[in-house]
């Protein structure tokens, strides 16, 4: 019955935005209670028929009435057991006060968000046009993006952009004046974005065919002014990746989800063509074989007419994902551009300031910028590979009869470059011979130029025994004012066939302070040597894996981008260092876990001059559309139709006391030790079901838990800002963490964490699904908008800034997502991601490593999001030796894991994960995979660590403790005298139960007034 009752809402849901996982848990959650309604209905129908039956003419109607008052009653009763029942912790928050934020709260944000379109928007060619002189004062400015600027991206990262400066906007401020002719024919033509959402995608891109612009229109723009703007805009967001093909988006053949795909996975990837897609009837907007992220035909033939028709042309480049820009190159007109991902409500201020020269910018790229992105190496192994032999397709099947929420897919994605991401591959690739580095980089990382110019130089350089210590003096060699960025790499040495290594790779950072004209600012750096050390996954020289400082000679490198080397040191190490006893930084000795996500893969290799780069970036083989037997067997164990909970059973497994009473609350414990024996006391205090509510529903809350004293907890998604859907508590639109990590800023990170938390204290809400850290593996990821760049080093340093900001006002970041969650195609469809562990420790890892050992969690909580992706073939929300053996045990991390959202999907099961290190499932625990057995002394135990996680991280947030809050425990939360979103849902419902209940009574005895009326005046007429 369940099911049916799923199956009919999904067609009438879905198009409403709603999953099928959603539909599915709030049915399961609520399935006691459906049958219930239903028995009542058919209870009122029988009662309906037997009255015309049974009862005398003259009750008839009073029987009726009677029964359908009492089926009124029955559903009020029945809707209350809801409401304060399995959806009392959901619906309770919705009833939350809605907050205002004061003044100087709002001022700080946008103070914080307009120095990040300032120091973050970068300038990539500038060939004297900018700043533009001061008798500029009139500007055309050209493109559809032009009225409608990309703000963000979509999907949990989403952020309100109503408010939002506008390209136009920014201009007018700086003093400028635009052609509103121009402009008008944008306005005419369509004012709507196309809607890219996780439920649906159109890629439409509404820019007006060249035919729309007169002759007399174009005339009189040149008359208006010699200075055009061609704004040129991409968006993306979560859960689809962005066309590889968009000529097959236009024909309507574009199945990305490809033949092995079942329908209901092919339901995930609705690409759909809108209106204006092709935008002339003489030509399709995109040619066979060409992608998102390159010009249209249409777009083609806008810059063709602008730079014919102005002779200064500035390109604004406002995309979250980098594109190919080769062609600014081929137009002599071109002589200015500038890149703006989503800036936000504020970040676009920053247009009109560069443009006058108010500001200089100083911001630089996080990615490389490349000519031909289907030249990359990881083009023939993103997006979806479907598995397609007989036994997936058997597995498949059974796992959709266990599980309705599973999406059908079941496919894999290889990262094939091992080490070799982004610039790491274009540098090491031209410096052995395979390319030639000016052909196919546009723009390097790193790169990003000024209105002045600047030295840098290494003023003191010295090699301790543990650390480099080093000073590179920055002087202002230019006429006007500006701020820099020290970018520190180091080339380590490499022999032909040994340890894979890069031959260039960041390892610090640091922005410089508004240095004037001829001034200086000395920058230090201490650089740990083991911060140069490689992991060795292969065993080359470290048996079973392990990091290695390799004998030979070592370049530190100051350099104005990746490519450009502006000073550089040496020095020699003259022994193998290997690091047996685990580095300075680590709990325990870093040794292979992951051998298993290796898979049949041939990863990319710099032997022999990179000799079997085709080989390692062709397309996958047929081979690997089978899986083999022990791939089978372990995604089988793993799948919601094998999963046994049973088998994992402790026989010595002692059951834990529950239901104490030892007088302690989670404020007792603010500002404890993790291991402070009080703990093992306060849990003892919890029932196994009060820890069933704790652990399974986390879906932006944890729940109240009374016999700890606990309050509810409010969690909000997303890294742009106080964004809670389900509260109604919205707050200032951050830029997309592209933009922010184009500051190169580490101070700006933290005051950016700064301001976003002091909005999320004053919404009473202190937990932060964010910052996201994941990879741009690739241009073409929907979500690299929400992911700050292709380098882990950078990721991790600008996230930890701006996570410590956060937590000076009580805010717990959940990290995420944990890890090689770096494509959307198939992310929650078992997808197999297949990596050596070297790129994983040294790349998709490093963010977090980074964030967790840096982070001084005595004094704020911190938290984790997995990842929806499998590494190799174990789910990383139910994964050991990530969530375990590295996260805690090397790295030691303390506080609580939570997963991505709990759809099930066919494998996300409450006990697998509480047993592997995961502990809150983000989700409302209906789901079959949330079961829980309670009578397990094992499953008990495994549950206590849950909460002990999840207490620990709350009770070092804002709920309950204030920065630098004393360790010796007790509370220093002042708590608010405002009612909470349960007490006035609580208030609500009893005056509607009490208004309906008098109501009710009202009606019933209104229907047996009139019934006894007419039955004496029946009596009475017989008596006559």
């Amino acid at each position: 019955m369940t099911q049916t009752i799923i199956n009919i809402l999904i067609p009438i849901l879905q198009p409403m935005g709603v999953s099928v996982a959603d539909v599915t848990s709030y049915v399961e959650l609520c399935s006691n209670h459906i049958l219930a309604i239903l028995i009542a209905t058919a209870v009122l129908i029988v009662l309906l028929i037997a009255a015309h039956w049974m009862a005398k003419k003259g009750s008839r109607h009073a029987v009726r009435w009677t029964a359908f008052l009492a089926w009124i009653a029955c559903l009020g009763i029945i809707a209350n057991m809801v409401v304060f029942g399995p959806l009392k912790n959901n619906l309770s928050q919705q009833f939350a006060p809605k907050v205002e934020l004061n003044e100087e709260t709002l001022e700080g944000s946008k103070s914080a968000i307009q120095a990040v379109g300032e120091q973050g928007m970068v300038l990539v060619k500038n060939d004297g046009l900018l700043p533009l002189s001061a008798d500029v004062k009139n500007i055309n400015v050209f493109g559809w993006d032009s009225i409608s600027p990309v703000l963000g991206g979509t999907g949990s990262g989403a952020s309100d952009g109503s408010t939002a400066v506008t390209i136009l906007q920014s201009l007018a401020d700086a003093g400028f004046k635009t052609n509103e002719d121009i402009t008008a024919v944008y306005t005419n033509w369509t004012t709507t974005r196309p809607g890219i959402s996780m439920q649906k995608q159109d890629w439409s891109l509404p820019e007006p065919p060249v035919d729309r612009y007169s002759e007399d229109l174009l005339k009189a723009a040149q008359d208006f002014s010699d200075t055009a703007i061609i704004c040129i805009g991409r968006s993306g967001g979560e859960g689809a990746d962005l066309p590889r093909d968009m000529n097959a988006v236009i024909k309507g053949t574009y199945d990305i989800a490809g033949t092995a795909a079942t329908p209901a996975a092919a339901q995930n990837y609705p690409y759909t063509r809108a209106a204006y897609l092709n935008n002339s009837g003489s030509y399709d907007d995109f040619d066979a074989g060409m992608h998102y992220l390159e010009l249209s035909n249409t777009e083609k033939k806008l810059v063709e007419m602008v730079t014919s028709n102005f002779e200064n042309v500035i390109i604004l480049m406002n995309t979250n994902n980098t594109m190919e820009l080769g062609w600014v190159d081929e137009y002599p007109q071109i002589k200015a551009v500038l890149l703006a991902p989503g800036t936000g409500t504020y970040g676009m201020t920053a247009l009109g300031e560069i443009l006058n020269g108010t500001i200089n910018p100083s911001g630089k790229t996080v990615d490389t910028f490349v000519k031909d992105l289907t030249k990359t190496p990881t083009w023939n192994n993103v997006g979806h590979n479907g598995f397609t032999d007989d036994r997936v397709a058997a597995l498949r099947a059974d796992i959709a009869k266990a599980d309705g929420a599973y999406e059908g897919a079941m496919g894999f994605v290889n990262y094939v470059e091992g080490i070799y991401v982004g610039y790491r591959f274009y540098e090491t690739a031209a410096e052995e011979g395979l390319i030639n580095y000016e052909e196919e980089v546009q723009y390097p990382f790193g790169y990003g130029l000024s209105f002045t110019t600047f030295e840098k130089q290494i003023t003191s350089f010295e090699v301790a025994d543990d650390a480099i210590n080093m000073t590179v003096n920055v002087t202002n060699t230019g006429s006007v004012a500006g701020r820099d960025v020290v970018e520190v790499y180091f080339t380590p040495p490499y022999t032909d066939g040994g340890i894979e290594k890069a031959s260039v790779n960041l390892v610090d950072f640091e922005k410089t302070v508004v240095l004037e004209p001829q001034g200086t600012q000395p920058v230090s750096f201490t650089i740990p040597l083991e911060d140069l050390a490689s992991y060795d996954s292969e065993g080359i020289k470290v048996a079973g894996g392990g990091y290695i400082l390799e004998a030979g000679e070592y370049k530190i490198s100051v350099r104005s981008d990746s490519h450009t080397v502006v000073d550089e040191k040496s020095f020699n190490v003259d022994a193998d260092v290997i690091y047996s006893e685990g580095r300075s930084t680590d709990l325990a000795v870093p040794t292979n876990q992951f051998d298993y996500a290796k898979g049949n893969v041939t990863y990319l290799s710099r032997q022999g001059g990179f000799a079997n780069y085709a080989e390692a970036t062709a397309a996958p083989s047929e081979e690997m559309y089978t899986m083999d037997d022990e791939t089978i067997a372990k995604v089988s164990e793993g799948s919601a139709a094998y999963y046994n909970p049973a088998a994992y059973e402790d026989p010595n497994a002692v059951m834990p006391t529950q239901g104490a009473d030892n007088g302690l609350t989670v404020a007792d414990l603010a500002g404890a030790a993790y291991d402070d024996e009080r703990w093992e006391q306060l849990l003892d205090q919890m029932t196994a079901d009060e820890m069933v509510q704790l652990i399974n529903i986390g879906g932006w809350q944890t729940v109240p838990v009374e016999s700890i004293g606990k309050v509810g907890t409010s969690d909000c998604d997303g890294p742009a800002g106080l964004s809670n859907f389900i509260t109604g508590n919205y707050g200032t639109a951050f830029p997309v963490e592209v933009l922010m990590a184009q500051t190169w800023s580490k101070d700006l990170a933290k005051q950016m964490g700064e301001n976003m938390s002091e909005e999320y204290k004053a919404a009473n809400n202190f937990g932060w699904y964010g910052p996201a850290m994941n990879n741009h593996r690739n241009a073409f990821a929907g979500r690299n908008f929400e992911y700050f760049s292709e380098d882990g080093v950078l990721a991790g340093k600008f996230a930890l800034a701006e996570i410590e900001g956060a937590a000076s006002n009580g805010v717990y970041a959940y990290i995420k997502h944990f890890c090689l969650n770096d494509q959307e195609t198939d992310r929650c469809s078992f997808l197999l991601t297949y990596s050596n562990e070297q790129a994983m420790r040294e790349i998709y890892m490093k963010p977090f490593e980074i964030v967790i050992k840096g982070f001084d969690d005595t004094k704020s909580g911190i938290a984790v999001m997995s990842s929806f992706n499998f590494i190799g073939p174990v789910a990383a929300c139910e994964n050991p030796e990530l969530l375990k053996t590295v996260l805690r045990d090397e790295w030691g991390f303390k506080g609580m894991v939570i997963t991505d959202y709990n759809g099930s999907y066919g494998y996300m099961h409450t006990d697998a994960a509480i047993r592997n290190g995961n502990d809150l499932m983000l989700g409302f625990g209906a789901a079959p995979t949330n079961a829980l057995n309670t009578q397990s002394a094992t499953v008990v135990n495994n549950m206590r660590n849950a909460c002990h996680n999840i207490l620990y991280t709350i009770a070092n947030s804002g709920y309950y403790r204030v920065s630098g809050y004393s360790a010796e425990g007790g509370s220093s939360m002042v708590v608010s005298d405002t009612a909470s979103g349960l007490d006035i849902m609580t208030s609500l419902f009893n005056k509607i139960n009490m208004i309906g209940g008098l109501v009710l009574l009202g009606l019933w005895l209104i229907i047996m007034i009139r019934w006894l009326n007419k039955k004496r005046k029946k009596a009475e007429a017989a008596a006559e």
